[in-house]
């Protein structure tokens, strides 16, 4: 079985899924030569930014790639090759063309469909990744990714039950995929929770404390040293009060005394919030020059990814995240173990490693924030959807602060109304060329919340 490794990157142990350990055979080749030909079609279509994308298009080079997923499955199972570890460039090029699809289903409002969930869980799991390796987080840092993967499992559940009843139960190409992505993620998502499950109620909220100092020193690694002492003077102060609450250097149960369960996470964590501490007040937060072009790289992703985060409902196109999540999978490549290296192959000073993977975290969180905050809209009909929740907020805002309204205080609300309602053709707004876009209930949704809205002031409406 074809396998789903994250697009051509080293495996290094660094966060990066593995990447192909074998050559292509002459019997993959024109499987290979194909989907080359379809991910540079897709990549043609995202950087065409003066077209909306055409669903039929899309979907037909997606029922293409499906077929050769057949054929790449009957040569493997022939080849004996039908197994989760074998991997080639074939893999490598079948992952990134099932990411791009996956952006582009969310920017054609697809988001129910199962090709939608696919980026969403590589992003997932290299969040998990780096969790894992940090051990800076709490439950409340996991819950948005436990519902997630519960909504992800439930559409996928209710495939598999479709395919029983339509497909004499074979499993479609892309719920296998994503099935396996998605057990991944469970599997890791079950491993981060055991570690925080051991700790007692009692000892919970030091830990959680601790979380927070901790991640406050790794941001203020990437200040100026002058400014980060300040803080992190106060962070000193705070933990020691928390080690001096030790007795006999173990965390007590405040009601009964006994020792609290979860000792090895909790006075490991503060041990290392010292190590963090001492370093950060020894070393400076100064990243070393030939870290540089890494640092400088990754602060200029996140910049550009917390743009994006204001502005996306009107500027975003699911389809740019391709482009970051590419730098990001190239510069985690750049680990090994979990530490970058400096140029003569020896890690880079904690206070540097700690600035990299802060930031490395920060930016992979912003594009699954930004990946979630994905409406399920089209993108021919966002321009429809911006102008009513733009009205919608303007109407709340009336009824909340206006007072006595008159027929011409409410006349501009009436007429921008209107000519959105008259937009419609047969009930559905349509596209350009005479498609109904993704989305319909949504935006009908709005449109009926604003009459009801602009129906509330008329009522109260005063003579002039």
């Amino acid at each position: 079985m074809f396998s789903t490794a994250s697009p051509t990157l080293a495996l290094n142990n660094g966060g990066c899924d593995l990447v192909p350990t074998h050559t292509v055979s002459s019997s993959e080749q024109p499987v290979l030569s194909t989907l080359i030909g379809i991910r540079n079609r897709l990549a043609a279509l995202k950087r065409d930014r003066g077209n909306y994308f055409r669903p039929n298009e899309i979907v037909g080079l997606y029922n293409e790639l499906l077929g050769q997923v057949k054929v790449l499955q009957s040569v493997r199972t022939t080849e004996h090759h039908d197994n989760d570890t074998y991997k080639n460039r074939v893999d490598s090029v079948l992952d990134e063309c099932f990411q791009l699809f996956s952006l582009f289903y969310l920017a054609l409002g697809k988001n129910k469909e199962v090709p939608a969930t696919y980026v969403q869980l590589v992003t997932i799991k290299q969040n998990f990744e780096l969790f894992n390796e940090t051990g800076i987080y709490t439950d409340a840092d996991l819950e948005p990714f436990q519902e997630r993967l519960k909504e992800i499992r439930q559409l996928i559940d209710h495939e598999t039950e479709k395919e029983v009843d339509d497909y004499n139960g074979v499993t479609k190409p892309e719920v296998r995929l994503v099935s396996r992505r998605l057990r991944q993620c469970e599997s890791e998502l079950a491993a981060l929770e055991a570690t925080t499950r051991v700790i007692s109620d009692s000892l919970m909220p030091v830990y959680e404390e601790l979380v927070f100092i901790r991640r406050r020193l790794t941001a203020l690694s990437i200040l100026p040293h002058d400014t980060a002492l300040v803080e992190a003077k106060e962070l000193q102060r705070r933990l020691i009060e928390i080690d001096d609450t030790r007795v006999d250097d173990r965390f007590v149960d405040a009601e009964n005394g006994s020792i609290a369960d979860g000792q090895t996470q909790v006075v490991g964590l503060l041990e290392e919030c010292f190590d963090r501490l001492h370093d950060l007040m020894a070393e400076g937060s100064t990243v070393p020059l030939d870290m540089m072009p890494i640092y400088e790289r990754l602060t200029d992703v996140r910049i550009q990814l917390e743009k994006l985060l204001l502005t996306s409902r009107w500027t975003l196109r699911e389809t740019d995240l391709w482009s970051y999540q590419v730098q990001l999978q190239e510069i985690d490549a750049m680990r090994h173990n979990g530490q970058f290296k400096d140029t003569s192959g020896e890690p880079a000073p904690q206070q540097a490693q700690a600035a990299l993977n802060f930031l490395l975290h920060k930016c992979y969180n912003l594009v699954y924030k930004l990946l979630s905050s994905s409406e399920p809209v089209a993108e021919t009909l966002m321009p429809v959807h911006n102008q009513l929740r733009t009205l919608r907020r303007c109407l709340l805002e009336v009824k909340k602060y206006g007072g006595p309204l008159s027929a011409r205080d409410l006349y501009p609300y009436q007429m921008k109304l209107s000519s959105i309602d008259n937009l419609r053709t047969d009930g559905k707004f349509l596209d350009d060329e005479g498609y109904i876009p993704e989305g319909q209930g949504v935006v009908m949704s709005l449109l009926n919340e604003c009459y009801d809205l602009m129906y509330e002031l008329m009522a109260t409406e005063v003579d002039e």
